[in-house]
């Protein structure tokens, strides 16, 4: 069993929390870090009840201070961190032309600079131990397009071409850096989603459809694509794009 550190973004729900139990599983102490601190806590014991170690961090990504703020907490608490998940993200269903530059800034705050910051402040100490793991979650918005999602797929776009540099850049120093992006899948954040719009019932059928397996996925089946991509195993892969999204991506 390795003991490195795993700090997870958007590890109090959904497809954040299933990475974290998922790392747990595979020895990892798990820094599970988000802005809903209940949330972080309920899945920082989860992982302690199933014997691993684990703490919750409360972290806003749109907000350098408190990336900052809550990577020192981490390193404090459990030592370096060598494995790095950026999960956290925020969307909310519209076409184009109804967003404004608020809404603009708040996704990309969030779903592209929230990365940005989060592997500046934990990539250093990988260069220097000369071993790490980056994980970005993308989505298959940003691969293809999604309707009602402009913004969000421009976003999570940056965010395969942000990895991709990243792999190049640190590869002499032992650091992998990649990419999962989910298709739809049954999360809090795809409820919400729905929740907010009004075509949302619409949106989802027609998400299921698209695929060919005609379902959404689940948090577990993301995760595991992450834990793979996290583990020992995976040293000779880096800058890679991978879909988990029932075939609805195939490239």
């Amino acid at each position: 069993m390795n003991e490195r550190l795993a700090l997870v973004t958007g590890g109090g729900s959904g497809i954040g929390r299933e990475i974290c139990l998922g790392l747990a599983r595979d020895g990892r102490k798990i820094a599970v870090a988000d802005i809903n601190l209940a949330g972080a806590q309920e899945t920082s014991a989860m992982v302690v009840q199933s014997g691993g170690t684990a703490i919750a961090v409360h972290m806003d990504v749109s907000k350098t201070d408190a990336v900052q703020d809550g990577v020192l907490e981490a390193i404090d608490e459990l030592g370096a961190i060598e494995v790095l998940v950026n999960c956290a993200g925020w969307d909310e269903l519209m076409p184009f032309l109804s967003t404004d530059e608020a809404f603009w800034d708040r996704v990309i705050e969030i779903n592209y600079k929230g990365i940005l910051r989060t592997v500046h402040a934990c990539l250093p100490s990988m260069v220097e131990a000369r071993w790490g793991r980056i994980v970005n979650i993308g989505s298959d918005a940003g691969r293809v397009g999604s309707s009602f999602e402009a913004v969000y797929s421009g976003a999570k776009g940056g965010v395969i071409a942000f990895t991709k540099t990243v792999a190049r850049e640190a590869a002499r120093s032992g650091v992998t850096a990649n990419v999962v992006c989910p298709g739809p899948t049954d999360t809090p954040l795809l409820d919400g989603i729905v929740a907010a719009s009004d075509d949302g019932d619409k949106i989802i059928g027609a998400m299921a459809r698209a695929v060919p397996m005609k379902r959404v996925g689940t948090a577990t089946e993301v995760a595991s694509a992450v834990v793979y991509f996290c583990s020992e195993e995976a040293s000779f892969v880096s800058g890679q794009t991978l879909s988990v999204s029932g075939g609805l991506t195939m490239s």
